[in-house]
């Protein structure tokens, strides 16, 4: 497995021949509306989507906050073959979006036979109770005869969903955790993705070989960054399973 990091939630995934991307953002640094509130981006990506290449599918957690799907993000939607995201999304933006309930799975074919199984995982973007204010969100477990199994968690801040996901379909090859402990006034008592503690602690209950964090910088309303994650990692005794990207920068698992 071939992992280039972008930026922010974005990144390329290369596995047996099929090419994937999770959840596409493009946009230029500045200040994003969102209701009555704004998210501020503080770095471009590392590459344009014209220079991303062409993709076999878009893994896409949710489309309703911009820091996940911007406007260029958008735009490159609709020119993707196959796009997998939440019944929401699917209702929302149409077009090549397949909407995958949580443990519904779709397969994509691999150039050397057999298929790419990719399942819906449930994810909670916030505490308790704030699916009402944050929206629908989804996680995704990639699987298949001979390939390594691969969590891509994400806007999840639950453990107890990591624990079920854990023990469904783990232990797990390589986790890509999105962490960054987004804060927002939306919902000001808790974080709306995985601190780097928790992050630390889900790759344990993943059982996760490898782990690649996602979505922790590039937006000002993230909490905790590279450096929180690296100390969280160490302090777990973990150090050796975490791959902390630069922006640009590609691992092979």
């Amino acid at each position: 497995m071939h992992v280039t990091y972008l930026g922010g939630p974005t990144a390329v995934l290369e596995l047996a021949g099929l090419r994937l991307l999770t959840d596409p953002t493009f946009d230029a640094p500045g200040a994003y509306p969102i209701g009555s509130r704004e998210l501020v981006k503080t770095a471009g990506p590392a590459l344009p989507p014209t220079d991303v290449g062409a993709v076999d599918a878009v893994l896409l957690s949710h489309d309703q906050h911009p820091d996940n799907l911007d406007r260029s993000g958008r735009t490159y939607l609709q020119h993707a073959p196959l796009v997998l995201s939440t019944p929401a999304a699917a209702s929302r933006l149409g077009g090549p979006v397949r909407a995958l309930a949580p443990w519904e799975r779709a397969e994509l074919p691999l150039p050397a036979g057999g298929a790419l199984r990719v399942t819906a995982v449930p994810a909670l973007h916030g505490p308790p109770g704030s699916e009402p204010l944050v929206g629908e969100v989804t996680g995704f477990v990639l699987s298949g005869d001979g390939l390594p199994k691969i969590y891509v968690s994400g806007d999840n801040a639950s453990l107890g969903l990591v624990r079920e996901i854990a023990g469904r379909e783990g232990p797990f090859d390589v986790a890509l955790l999105f962490a960054g402990a987004a804060r927002t006034p939306l919902v000001p008592d808790a974080p709306l993705t995985l601190t780097s503690e928790q992050a630390a602690e889900a790759a344990r209950i993943l059982g996760a070989r490898q782990v690649v964090p996602l979505h922790f910088e590039h937006w000002a309303h993230f909490t905790e960054d590279g450096a929180s994650l690296a100390k969280a990692f160490a302090e777990a005794s973990l150090t050796d399973r975490l791959h902390l990207l630069s922006p640009g920068a590609s691992v092979t698992l």
